[in-house]
């Protein structure tokens, strides 16, 4: 997998109920504006508040619907629950697996490296990393993701840590058929010069074409332009994670006219300042 992919959210009903006709719609939207991949039930997909079956039949809809390849997250804190979900997914039509990294204990560099390889020989589908330590608080060491990488059936990797020096690091050790994606959208640009093969991003889900847009620019040798429509895209990213996180992502792609449906208790909705702030950052985005 190369490009840009979006962590899709999940629409829920008002009531917190999953809205399939609604993840229907919002596979076709996305898609239609030009993204290369699909990465259900990740962070931004609110995976943590669905049952082991929800997030089965979430990817079962997400790769009935879509014409691009699914990523499909399946991590959980244990290795029997991955596994399981990792079959799952596969068995729904996931073309690869998504794995976070184990979170609440704390592991050492050892334990995790285990951890991977286990699931990596237990999966139907390639495995990629996940680190995303401000969700978790585990950073993968690059040097052990690059252990990691010489796998058969690891396959790349979602740094969501925000450094590109890590980053940079990781593309040194790892193999040179290791997919490494970025997972912060503000440093995209920034990142494909550092040498990743595209981005995970949150902001993908309001803004897809702009997402897939700078990727082109950077794949036509045109970084400058590349990095001057990513600075364009700071402030609305800054917006719908950093600030106003999942509601407020939701909130953005409902003023641009995305099924987003609604985040699902403990989650509350954005708030009317909120709302105004991002309507506005939409409005100069179109």
């Amino acid at each position: 997998m190369e490009g840009i992919g979006p962590p899709l959210v999940t629409p829920f009903t008002d009531d917190g109920d999953l809205d399939e006709g609604a993840l229907r719609d919002l596979v076709s939207w996305v898609t239609a504006r030009g993204v290369d991949f699909l990465v259900p039930c990740g962070s931004n997909s609110e995976a943590e508040l669905m049952s082991v079956e929800e997030r089965a039949r979430v990817v079962e809809i997400v790769a009935d619907e879509a014409s691009v390849p699914v990523l499909a997250g399946t991590g959980h804190p244990g290795r029997r629950e991955t596994i399981r979900q990792t079959r799952l997914a596969a068995d729904a039509g996931a073309d690869a697996a998504l794995v976070v990294t184990p979170f609440y204990f704390r592991h050492g560099t050892e334990a995790l490296e285990a951890y991977y390889r286990d699931v990596a020989d237990a999966a139907d589908v390639p495995v990629y990393l996940y680190s995303v330590p401000p969700y978790t608080d585990v950073a993968l060491d690059p040097e052990a993701a690059g252990r990691l990488s010489d796998h058969p059936n690891v396959a790349g990797m979602k740094d969501s840590g925000g450094s590109l020096e890590a980053l940079i690091r990781t593309r040194r050790f790892a193999e040179d058929d290791f997919d490494l994606f970025v997972g912060a959208g503000s440093v995209l640009a920034p990142a494909l010069d550092a040498g990743a093969d595209g981005g995970v991003l949150a902001l993908a889900n309001v803004a897809p074409g702009a997402c897939a847009e700078i990727y082109r620019r950077h794949r036509a040798d045109d970084g400058e332009g590349a990095r001057a429509l990513n600075a364009d895209l700071v402030a609305l990213n800054r917006a719908t994670t950093v600030e106003h996180g999942i509601p407020g992502l939701k909130a953005a792609m409902r003023a641009r006219g995305a099924p987003a449906g609604y985040a699902r208790s403990p989650h509350r909705p954005a708030g009317a300042d909120a709302r105004d702030e991002l309507e506005g950052l939409v409005a100069e985005l179109e």
